[in-house]
């Protein structure tokens, strides 16, 4: 179960370069991590998120909530960049911003598709979960293109630990 909290989506907005999500005064925490040609993509993206959320004080958790939301960030983290390996030409970047009240996850990629959940969504089958998972999980997600340019950006949004 997500212990993020819930919000209208949309209300974090979807600005690429992570406006609206950084609070007048709060500190804000930013980590890249360049995953083009890299073997071994999703335990990788996968270890740097988890390094940053030690770095930033989400872990070592302590309670079971602050644990909870770890974990959350590092399932979204997985499935974002799984996503862009099996139907976006593989990923090429992973962004990790942090401030007070939300982190956000953002996996550049090459590919041209639209993510969306698979509707309707089958709990017993295998595959396609991973969309709907990102879904429940997250305040808001969406997608960025940069008009002329290759790619997009699939972006996330989840709550801190309170």
């Amino acid at each position: 179960m997500s212990t993020t909290r819930q919000y209208q989506p949309g209300d974090f907005g979807s600005e690429p370069d992570g406006a609206g999500t950084t609070s007048a005064g709060s500190e804000s925490r930013v980590r890249t991590l360049a995953l083009g040609s890299a073997s071994g993509i999703v335990p990788m993206a996968r270890d740097f998120t988890r390094q940053a959320l030690y770095d930033w004080g989400w872990l070592p958790a302590e309670s079971a909530e602050r644990r909870a939301a770890a974990e959350d960030v590092l399932l979204v983290v997985s499935e974002l960049v799984t996503n862009a390996c099996l139907h976006a030409e593989g990923p090429e970047e992973l962004r990790v911003s942090s401030d007070t009240k939300v982190l956000r996850l953002e996996v550049t990629d090459r590919g041209t598709g639209q993510p969306a959940p698979r509707t309707p969504h089958r709990a017993g089958r295998p595959g396609g979960h991973g969309m709907f998972i990102v879904q429940r999980l997250c305040l808001d997600w969406g997608v960025s293109r940069t008009p002329g340019a290759p790619g997009k950006t699939v972006w996330a949004i989840l709550a801190a630990p309170a």
